[in-house]
């Protein structure tokens, strides 16, 4: 059974790329069929995976068809053949249903980053498809088909997409915005985790979270009531389930005794230790998944990923492959051998520690099917 993943934070700067980006590659070397979904209009998971060419490749046959879809389509019906059988970016697949018009028989296929691993990327005018969202909203209470449409496509592309690759996981890549779009991603999706910085703006950051869902929830359960059983069955069977958190960017104390369990400055430990209670304080424990709260008020993975990588993580993004990979990917600049080289234990040990955050991360997903 496919689950949807959404990995999020409302408070940026927290590394969730990075932690997505590995969660991913992790899972896929585990055995997983895992697909991407960029969704954060600022595309850094995009920009993360694939090469700037790349994603001029993908975006520039697409922007007659983000101007106006269907008239682009109808003008020349065959180069629009050829343009779908190559990927596209996420905007264009939900562009139909933004324009109101007909669905593609097929969907673009998606590009493979490595075995069992693919990427749906993002583009900077899914802002448009958000006030979408946001216009039709209202409709979705009074049973429109094309508000209903346009709320759930999301979820439905991911399906889709998961039915026809036999996908186990879909991560659903996200802004930090508690906007429309936002909602319905993480809404509809089957769980959610949040990575958070030790520090002021994450805890504040996952109070808002809690009194995001609590409102969402409100939201979907008046939709319920008012749906008839077949269009209640574009949404999920209940609402999305928290799955877990980590800490994540802590900065490791060294060189000094430590002081505290976690052996962090004293700063960082104030807040890392700040981050269960106020997720258990800020979000309904009816809205977590049935595993017991002392797992649940642990990091994913305890503490696996913790600590910052430092500057590991602009190096994977330069090449576009996990931390691990980099000592032996064999595609290395000259000026960078020497840095890589040199710390090749430190590159390789990352795996272990996203293997187990990957782990533990597939025991809380299975606990979504009990209920």
């Amino acid at each position: 059974m496919t689950k949807l993943l959404s990995v999020f934070n409302n408070k940026g700067g927290v590394g969730k790329t990075t932690l997505t980006f590995h969660l991913a590659h992790a899972l896929a070397g585990m055995g997983k069929k895992v697909l991407l979904i960029d969704l954060d209009p600022q595309c850094n998971l995009t920009i993360y995976g694939i090469s700037e060419e790349k994603i001029a490749e993908i975006w520039e046959p697409e922007d007659q068809y983000i101007e106006d879809y269907e008239a682009t389509r109808n003008k020349n019906i065959n180069k629009y053949k050829l343009v779908i059988k190559n990927p596209r970016s996420i905007h264009f697949t939900l562009k139909p249903t933004e324009d109101g018009t007909a669905e593609p028989e097929t969907l673009p296929p998606p590009i493979n980053l490595e075995e069992n691993l693919s990427l749906i990327p993002g583009r900077l005018t899914l802002h448009m498809y958000e006030a979408k969202v946001g216009e039709r909203w209202s409709g979705v209470y009074q049973g429109d088909p094309l508000s209903i449409r346009t709320a759930t496509r999301i979820r439905s592309v991911a399906l889709e997409y998961s039915k026809h690759y036999g996908y186990d996981i879909v991560i659903l890549d996200t802004s930090p915005s508690l906007g429309a779009l936002n909602r319905n991603i993480i809404s509809l999706a089957d769980a959610f985790i949040i990575p958070g910085g030790p520090d002021l703006f994450s805890v504040y950051g996952i109070r808002n979270i809690g009194n995001a869902l609590s409102s969402w929830q409100k939201q979907f359960e008046s939709i319920f009531h008012f749906l008839s059983d077949e269009k209640r069955e574009n949404f999920p069977k209940r609402f999305v389930r928290f799955a877990g958190y980590t800490l994540y960017n802590a900065k490791k104390l060294s060189g000094k005794k430590s002081t505290n369990p976690l052996g962090l400055a004293k700063a960082h430990y104030h807040y890392a230790i700040r981050m269960p209670d106020t997720i258990f304080s800020s979000i309904k424990k009816e809205n977590m998944i049935k595993i017991p709260i002392e797992k649940l008020k642990e990091s994913i993975g305890k503490n696996s990923v913790i600590y910052t990588h430092n500057t590991l993580p602009s190096i994977a993004q330069k090449y576009h492959r996990p931390m691990w990979e980099l000592p032996s990917c064999g595609v290395l600049e000259k000026d960078d051998i020497p840095t890589v080289s040199g710390n090749r234990q430190i590159y390789e040990n990352t795996r272990s520690s996203y293997n187990s955050f990957a782990e533990d991360l597939l025991e809380r997903l299975e606990a979504t099917e009990n209920e």
